[in-house]
């Protein structure tokens, strides 16, 4: 790195919402290990995603809600990487960006939090009759109302700030949240929760890991992305994301998938269901990491033969 480059700032765009910023810091704190004599600048995007909290998430915007405007900061020159939730991100790479940094992930899973004094519960069975469940997820809704077709499936935007509070006044039974940004806030312990696992709940493509662009002519930042990058989860998103690009699924799509790692190996199952719940499709398929693409694709495979596309082209049109 020469002189000049030590001392221009790294710019890292990202949304200016909290859990967005946390990201943000620390990849720049992930970096400055690599980098310490290079500056940091964060530069806050507002996305669309953040400026409508009224439409349900699958009526506007489609792919890339949350990240169009933070890219569009790298393109034009404002900043020289975006930081993103790599479930938001869609699988077909922006023109001009590369996707160079993949750390290490965070939690998996989803959690359905309940407002403060609630008496703990062990399984979605035991939630009551007709319980408001807030998540802007067809993911989510879908796999929920497979165990409870009786559940109130409603809309619910803004930060998890926002969502807790709207918890908390009574409008909702409970909302169900991605357990990565409720322990990366340090909200989670201070709340009554249920884990989500599978095979009953299966967590987002990419959920709990961090996805970072640059420009792809820009060599000296992708260099330093890959030093951050952590290889075990970069083959598992990879396998995760190959599958969603084979189904030519968005992100919003009730689709889930969970990646398993053994020694050399990997091991992929997914999930797709009608919006409703009631039809769900599972596949699996494994292979040794350096395969990590076409396990992906083979089980997409598995889910297309099965009638996954006719479930996946409903939600479409819904």
């Amino acid at each position: 790195m020469n002189q000049t480059s030590q001392q221009r700032p790294l710019r890292i765009a990202t949304r200016a919402s909290r859990l967005a910023l946390w990201q943000a810091h620390y990849i720049a704190d992930l970096l400055k290990k690599h980098s310490s004599k290079r500056p940091i600048e964060i530069v806050h995007i507002t996305s669309e995603g953040d400026r409508n909290l009224t439409s349900p998430l699958s009526e506007f915007g489609g792919l890339g809600v949350f990240t169009r405007e933070v890219q569009k900061a790298v393109l034009d020159g404002r900043a020289d990487l975006a930081v993103h939730s790599l479930k938001d991100l869609p699988t077909e790479q922006a023109a001009g960006l590369q996707l160079a940094g993949i750390p290490e992930r965070g939690p998996l899973y989803d959690v359905l939090i309940f407002p403060q004094d609630s008496e703990p519960l062990s399984d979605v069975s035991e939630l009551p009759p007709d319980a408001r469940i807030g998540t802007g997820s067809l993911r989510r809704r879908a796999q929920l109302l497979h165990q409870r077709s009786d559940l109130q499936m409603q809309e619910v935007r803004g930060n998890v700030e926002t969502r807790l509070k709207k918890l908390d006044a009574g409008e909702y039974d409970a909302l169900c949240l991605a357990e990565a940004g409720m322990v990366r806030l340090e909200l989670l312990d201070q709340r009554v929760s249920l884990l989500l696992t599978p095979p009953e709940v299966y967590p987002a493509i990419g959920q709990g890991a961090l996805g970072i662009e640059c420009r792809e002519d820009d060599e000296e930042t992708s260099l330093l992305l890959n030093e951050i990058s952590h290889q075990l989860t970069k083959a598992a998103t990879t396998a995760e994301r190959s599958l969603l690009s084979f189904l030519r699924a968005g992100c919003h799509a009730p689709i889930g998938c969970l990646s398993q790692l053994e020694e050399d190996q990997l091991q992929l199952e997914a999930v797709v269901l009608s919006g409703d719940g009631q039809e769900r499709i599972t596949a699996s398929a494994s292979g040794s990491l350096a395969d990590a693409r076409k396990i992906g694709v083979d089980t997409a495979k598995k889910l297309l033969d099965s009638g996954a596309g006719r479930l996946i082209s409903n939600n479409d049109d819904s």
